[in-house]
């Protein structure tokens, strides 16, 4: 049986995409179609009790009780903002809390979903990098993070009138290299008897790990948004150290040759956090406009979101201004992104969550952040301290 089960012995059906599902169902003697009737109840209703499915029968309900569940990681905190910006903060199985951030903009709803306690990456601009990395989220684990969501607002409307629309896999943790989860997560978040979320609106960010964006394109459709943060390679071996194993001469083809596959005129999402004198420049504009000549993208400009001791600066807007206005005349589609839930430390790179961490690097990143300050650089935690 494809299904695994828990501490506890009883197989977790929220993390079960409709095959698996399926299978779950024949390995109890029972038909294929009773999988169907559980994922509306549990992804379309949110329910999470076998009592409550009417449509099942009693001696279903008791059989699936005893070797089953329904259960979503433990909803720690939630935090409204001021603009509408919602964060959850949940606990996941390793005793971990990781951080979910729904955001509502012009129409739509984008929930930006971790997929991993922690980061091994340890970007340096990035405030779940200094956390240190614990574990990799379930399957469940992550499309909870939706549950839970998609329940806050009720059972799930008409497409049309759905408060998410659209998700990233964009939170705490490297999507791929937690790919099977990922992918299964994905796969019900586009089912319809799942979330029912168009190929187009579920994104998956990645800092560049080129083998698993080459697997992607076997298996899937999403969209694919690059972290890029530097126009050449040297920046980016400081900003993002990823970047010393996969280059930008090896990257860069790797997701043309996803977004190759996919066809239909899409493009690659290109992110690109601003940093005060450090990648804003008007030699970096110019760099970036080379660099990504070749590359059907639009670029999505983010003005960094302060963190303690993280050591960079937010530029100021008229940089931004020009940064972006150099890009456009180059013919490119610029957005610059919104700040949204930063009084929740809810924006892009503020995720930080409670990691139980596994590297230490968040031990080693106290203590240096605590040193005096004599007018020397203080050395940030290696790429090495994963």
């Amino acid at each position: 049986m494809t299904a695994t089960t828990n501490a506890n012995g009883k197989v977790n059906l929220l993390g079960l995409t409709q095959p698996k599902m399926e299978a779950f169902f024949e390995s109890l003697g029972e038909k294929r179609f009773r999988a169907g009737q559980l994922m509306k109840w549990i992804h379309h209703q949110g329910v999470g009790n076998f009592d409550e499915m009417t449509n099942v029968s009693k001696a279903l309900r008791e059989k699936l009780a005893a070797c089953a569940e329904i259960r979503p990681p433990e909803v720690v905190s939630e935090d409204i903002s001021t603009d509408g910006t919602r964060k959850w903060v949940v606990r996941v199985a390793s005793g971990s809390c990781v951080e979910t951030v729904y955001i509502p903009q012009n129409g739509r709803g984008t929930l930006c979903v971790s997929s991993q306690a922690g980061c091994a990456l340890d970007c340096s601009f990035c405030s779940t990098g200094k956390q240190g990395f614990n574990s990799d989220l379930s399957v469940a684990e992550i499309i909870g993070q939706v549950w839970i969501a998609n329940k806050s607002f009720g059972s799930i409307p008409a497409k049309t009138d759905r408060a998410i629309t659209n998700v990233v896999m964009m939170g705490m943790g490297e999507p791929l290299l937690n790919f099977d989860n990922v992918l299964d997560a994905m796969l019900l978040m586009m089912d319809d008897l799942g979330y029912g979320i168009s190929k187009r609106k579920v994104t998956l960010s990645t800092s560049g790990v080129v083998p698993m964006i080459e697997k992607l394109g076997e298996v899937t459709d999403v969209a694919l948004a690059l972290s890029l943060h530097a126009p050449n390679n040297a920046l980016r071996n400081q900003l993002v150290p990823l970047n010393k194993k996969y280059p930008l001469e090896v990257l860069l083809p790797a997701c043309n040759r996803y977004m190759a596959r996919l066809g239909e005129k899409r493009v690659l999402t290109i992110e690109y956090t601003m940093l005060k004198d450090i990648n804003d420049q008007p030699e970096h504009a110019e760099e970036m406009i080379e660099l990504l000549r070749e590359t059907p993208c639009k670029i999505n400009l983010i003005p960094f979101n302060p963190f303690p001791h993280s050591g960079y600066e937010r530029p100021s807007n008229n940089s931004i201004r020009r940064f972006q206005d150099m890009l456009h005349k180059a013919g490119y589609n610029v957005t610059v992104r919104t700040t949204r839930g930063e009084d929740i430390d809810a924006a892009c790179g503020q995720l930080v969550g409670q990691v139980m961490d596994r590297t230490r690097r968040s031990e080693r990143y106290i203590a240096l952040r605590e040193l005096p300050v004599d007018g020397q650089p203080v050395e940030q935690p290696s790429s090495a301290d994963r």
